[in-house]
């Protein structure tokens, strides 16, 4: 298959065997000038330099890598509408239907920027070649700013709250510690901090530009010091801190398994004083942390799904780096494909094994643009609880039934017929109010009537003598005064009358 860039012509190839073309026939501004692709070839008692058409990838690849990679891009499409749902379903569903922790809604909201990095490049359509022979970054190109931004900085985001998270879950299981409010303002200030400093140092220093595909990634000088350094030190803190978190996790479960005392038989769960304290603290520590693991095993499982891509991810990096750098040792192992390239005219499918040797195989590069799409497809798979769906039943259940009154089947007659009511004199209405209830002996009369649910018998309410209330009928209530020798109470200028 040749290759065939539309700026590839002749008059730009110089003196340079074809498919390269000419350094000095470009101008030195504009693009990512590092980025080219260029070698020296002696000249007589001069060198000419020759460069790799842009984009560099097609040609060891094939023209189809960029449509290969935008795989990913329609899976972000489809996963970031799954990650909005977490987020909004946080936001409106009460805590009892979503658990929602603030831990998880920074992942998530990290996990967004990264899924937004591969979705702008679909609308923008971005051009990956400022020049025949140089790429694009992210002062040449805004599409290639934003996505290589959020890139980078959602993966800075994920790393840090996965060691966050890990420290949370090892400092509760292992020491006992109650989070309070000083860690989590903490963890907002870390989480997002860091991430922050460390995407401003690599901008400034290192910088993105396009490499493979549509998305743009690090540049390679200063790229593994200040990104990819650091991201492997979080991801490696992290894995330390969740296996020795682990092996205390083994370790308590295997005490509690060669206990033999009783203490397990305690109704009141609380360590009883005739067992041992050893023993007591095995067992009450193993069923804490039991406790602690049904609540947080979903963001155990994500923070090791994590730290696993992260590890695959910068160890590809760092190979792509090393092996495309402009270096005597790389020219040389890339000279058999280079020659391949000039003998068959830039035939790239029939230079493709040589170019094995250059960088990692196609397979590999698809890999890493696949599984960094899908770290939200698994926080959805972990944190979406079937509890969310109900919430949702029910929030919208109760916003359509707002508006419509509880109507009882009796009142489906809206024209009464009153020969169906009692007829009652004014006076009757005047004090007619709701029936007291019924009074009933609180011990002596507990027998019970054949189905189980009422009592038997009534027994007649005896007034305390210190009281100063009893139950009185409606029409009692008329026309009686204040008692004051009832209540005990001296009679100032009242005179007790008899009831009528």
């Amino acid at each position: 298959m040749m290759v065939s860039h539309p700026m590839t012509n002749t008059t730009m190839q110089g003196l340079c065997p074809e498919p390269f073309l000419q350094e000095s026939f470009f101008p030195s501004t504009g693009g990512f000038i590092e980025g080219r692709y260029c070698a020296k070839i002696p000249l007589g008692d001069e060198s000419l330099s020759c460069c790799m058409p842009c984009p560099l990838a097609d040609w060891m690849y094939g023209e189809d890598i960029t449509s290969k990679t935008q795989a990913a891009s329609w899976l972000s499409v489809g996963i970031l509408p799954l990650c909005i749902f977490l987020l909004v379903s946080y936001a409106v569903l009460p805590a009892k239907w979503t658990h929602r922790h603030y831990l998880s809604i920074c992942f998530t909201l990290a996990i967004c920027c990264m899924e937004l990095a591969f979705i702008i490049p679909l609308g923008a359509k971005p051009d990956q070649c400022y020049n025949q022979i140089t790429p694009n970054d992210m002062y040449s190109n805004l599409s290639c700013a934003w996505s290589g931004t959020l890139l980078l900085f959602g993966g800075w985001g994920v790393v840090s709250f996965s060691l966050i998270r890990t420290l949370a879950f090892h400092l509760q299981v292992c020491w006992e510690v109650i989070l309070g409010n000083k860690f989590m303002w903490g963890a907002f200030i870390c989480g997002w901090g860091i991430p922050g400093i460390g995407i401003t140092v690599m901008l400034l220093l290192t910088g993105v530009s396009f490499r493979f595909g549509n998305v743009c990634h690090i540049n390679v000088k200063y790229g593994t010091q200040d990104y990819w350094a650091p991201i492997m030190a979080f991801a490696g803190a992290s894995l330390v801190l969740q296996f020795a978190t682990l092996v205390y996790c083994i370790h308590v479960y295997v005490k509690s398994i060669f206990d033999t005392s009783d203490s397990t038989t305690n109704s009141s769960g609380l360590p009883s004083y005739t067992s041992s304290v050893r023993t007591v603290t095995a067992r009450h520590a193993y069923r804490r942390i039991r406790r602690v693991l049904q609540l947080q095993w979903r963001g155990v499982a994500l923070v090791l799904i994590i730290i696993a891509n992260v590890i695959f991810f910068a160890v590809v990096f760092i190979r792509i780096n090393n092996q495309t750098s402009i270096t005597a040792e790389n020219l040389e192992r890339a000279q058999p494909w280079l020659l391949c390239l000039v003998s068959t005219q830039g035939d790239v499918k029939k230079c493709q094994s040589q170019a094995k040797a250059v960088g990692p195989n196609e397979a590999i590069i698809l890999a890493l643009m696949i599984l960094l799409s899908l770290v939200g497809f698994w926080n959805f798979i972990l944190f979406a609880r079937p509890g969310m769906f109900l919430g949702w039943a029910e929030f919208f259940k109760t916003k359509l039934g707002r508006n419509h009154e509880f109507v009882s089947a009796d009142a489906r007659v809206h024209t009464p017929d009153t020969r169906t009511y009692e007829m009652l004199g004014s006076a009757a209405l005047a004090s007619c109010k709701s029936p007291e209830p019924i009074v009933r002996a609180p011990s002596v009369a507990r027998t019970m009537s054949p189905e189980g649910n009422h009592y038997g018998r009534e027994a007649r309410y005896v007034r305390p003598s210190m009281s100063f209330s009893s139950p009185r009928p409606p029409s009692a209530s008329q026309g009686r005064d204040w008692d004051p020798q009832a209540t005990f109470a001296p009679a100032t200028g009242h005179q007790h009358r008899p009831s009528q």
